[in-house]
């Protein structure tokens, strides 16, 4: 008569097992940290660049109506708006029939995808090119109030 001595295999896995799948997941997780940080970064600055030309077309498209419709405003003004939420309110003026209307140039201020608020830094017709204080006299420019770099090296208020 044959013995049969009975080996049950085990299901699971070992201690070894455990510390190299561990240790391989760590591996990837250090090599895909960085790249879904700049893959973040890199989508808020391609919305900064957006929301920054949205409102600079806004800003000139208000100049070129006030110019076109010959609307009188404050000549220290030179026919920018005096705040960014008049882009936003709208302007009034009168069409070819002599009706009053009033021409919106933005549907809402967008947000800073840097600072993540809708505070713009300003600038005046009257300010210097790199100033960082708004004169108050219009709004000729803006950009973000972030002090952080961008991937390029730049910063983010330069652009």
């Amino acid at each position: 008569m044959i013995c049969e001595v009975g080996y049950k295999s085990k299901r699971g896995f070992t201690l070894v097992e455990l510390v190299v799948v561990i240790a391989i997941i760590s591996v990837l997780a250090v090599i895909a940290i960085p790249v879904v940080e700049t893959s973040v970064k890199r989508e808020k600055e391609i919305q900064l660049r957006r929301n920054l030309r949205i409102i600079r077309i806004a800003i000139d498209d208000y100049k070129d109506f006030v110019k076109k419709h010959k609307i009188k405003l404050d000549e220290e003004r030179y026919g920018f708006p005096d705040k960014l939420e008049i882009l936003v309110k709208g302007i009034e003026y009168r069409d070819k029939k002599n009706k009053t209307k009033i021409k919106k140039f933005l549907r809402k201020v967008p947000v800073d995808p840097m600072t993540n608020s809708h505070e713009w830094g300003l600038r005046s017709y009257q300010d210097k090119r790199d100033s960082t204080h708004w004169g108050g006299e219009n709004v000729w420019d803006i950009y973000t109030k972030s002090e952080r770099r961008a991937l390029d090296g730049t910063y983010y208020k330069d652009w």
